[in-house]
């Protein structure tokens, strides 16, 4: 059994506060005071007298006394180590008596002198089991927050990890694409590159052959004129002799050459709105879908293809954050873009998909559990029963008759008169129109329990370019 806690010497105690010291400085009077105590006593009565015995002291920044420092500061290292081994032992470092109660005021341990002293006079007290009990009881919610706080911190790791993963994946795919532009812009400049050196070569041929034929003029025209000239330097005689051969040759002039018309290159051909014409034939390789997938409200399970136009169903879960966003038992995907007014229209190919659903779902939904589906306005097709069902929040539902399996079918929105518009794509069939009043953005949603995907088509893109003369007078 510990010892009772021994006393301080009065030596080692200060006589402003009468607790053990703590940084003591020594006046030139050689009395002790705590720094703290000592500047306290100075701000409140004269400063720089003596607390002890008044006498003024010669320095304003009194020394350290690390002698007394030290002696105090072993007194309390000794004192606390005879209280951690009497606590230890179940024993009071006070009275030498058995911890038997809880003090829940100062929330520790007490003997039953403590409870009677003046330092625990009307404090409330539990016995010591049933405090231990209640002090692990307490720290069962604190463990629950750990947990809570550790499965957040996993989650939070996990997002940042698919963060790292979404950009290389994207960024990989931008490069991709811009690739395939680059390749068409090289391979076009390639053609029109070909084109100009073709042309180059047909007219540069043609100028040749022409020159060469013009050659043969100035060459035939020189010896005509050299002939001419020696006859001319004859006798008076010999040349009216051959005068008259002389003048046939005079008279032989050659034609005319005629200017080439169309000779140079059809610059314009090959400039003229060379960009648009670039971007016009662009055409060809670029689609547009009005609506793409939003990978971000996926279930886990699902896989959308690269260009976000189709879903399918996965048996491994792919390793994605359960984000608020998306769904979680339900094999859905929602649209990346939401619409709150205005007409739009997008077409999807089901083929032959086990179980589907095209709709529209409010923005403002939770996307887990199945709280959802009666928010949703939808077409459905089960192939259990081989039947289509339209459903729509607060109507009943409504099964569809279909001579034969759809294959494509057309979502038409007419946000503002509230309007949700299904046609049988293949033999453009209206198949019924859901009136509803949407009262905020609702997204595309598409479900698709099948390994066959599911996918959004192309439209067809029709540019036009108006030209508008305006006549200043």
């Amino acid at each position: 059994m510990a010892s009772k806690s021994s006393k301080p010497d009065e030596d080692l105690l200060c006589c402003v506060c009468c607790e053990v010291f703590t940084d003591p400085v020594l006046l030139s009077c050689s009395h002790s005071v705590c720094r703290t105590c000592l500047q306290q006593f100075w701000r409140r009565k004269v400063s720089g007298e003596c607390p002890v015995c008044r006498r003024r002291s010669s320095k304003e920044d009194p020394p350290l006394n690390r002698a007394l420092k030290n002696l105090c500061e072993a007194f309390l290292e000794k004192e606390s180590r005879q209280r951690s081994s009497a606590g230890s032992e179940g024993v009071c470092s006070l009275h030498n008596e058995k911890l038997k109660l809880f003090c829940l005021d100062d929330q520790q341990p007490v003997c039953l002198v403590c409870r009677d002293s003046k330092n625990h006079k009307s404090h409330n007290f539990s016995p010591i089991d049933e405090a231990v009990t209640d002090c692990k009881t307490a720290l069962e919610p604190l463990q629950k927050n750990l947990k809570v706080l550790e499965e957040a911190k996993r989650d939070y790791d996990q997002t940042a990890a698919h963060i790292k993963t979404q950009t290389q994946h994207t960024e990989r795919q931008i490069k991709q694409e811009f690739e395939k532009l680059h390749q068409f812009l090289r391979d076009d400049e390639a053609v029109r590159i070909a084109a100009l050196k073709e042309e180059e070569e047909q007219k540069s041929q043609m100028m040749r052959r022409k020159i060469e034929e013009m050659n043969e003029e100035i060459s035939s025209l020189s010896d005509t004129i050299r002939n001419i000239e020696k006859d001319m330097k004859a006798e008076d005689i010999q040349f009216l002799q051959n005068f008259k051969s002389t003048e046939k040759q005079v008279q032989r002039s050659p034609k005319h050459p005629e200017k080439t018309s169309g000779a140079l290159i059809n610059v314009a051909k090959h400039l003229s709105n060379l960009k648009f014409r670039v971007w016009e034939k662009m055409q060809e390789i670029i689609q547009y879908t009005p609506v793409t997938l939003d990978p971000n409200t996926a279930r886990p399970h699902l896989h959308l293809s690269d260009d976000l136009t189709a879903v399918e169903k996965r048996d491994q879960r792919s390793s994605v954050p359960d984000n608020p966003e998306r769904f979680d038992e339900y094999w859905c995907v929602l649209g990346s873009e939401g619409f709150n007014s205005g007409t739009h229209c997008w077409d999807v190919q089901v083929g032959d998909r086990d179980d589907w659903t095209l709709g529209l779902i409010p923005e403002s939904v939770t996307r887990k559990g199945e709280s959802f589906i009666h928010s949703l306005c939808c077409l459905c097709y089960t192939k259990s029963d081989n039947k289509y069902w339209i459903f729509c929040a607060g109507q009943s539902g409504l099964y569809l008759t279909s001579k034969e399996k759809l294959q494509r079918v057309r979502v038409q929105l007419d946000w503002d008169r509230g309007k949700l518009t299904f046609t049988d794509l293949l033999t453009n069939t209206h198949l019924h129109t859901i009136k509803h009043t949407f009262t905020e953005r609702v997204l595309p949603l598409f479900y698709n329990k099948s390994v066959y995907p599911l996918r959004i088509l192309p439209n067809s893109l029709v540019f036009s370019v108006e030209y508008i003369f305006s006549l200043y007078v």
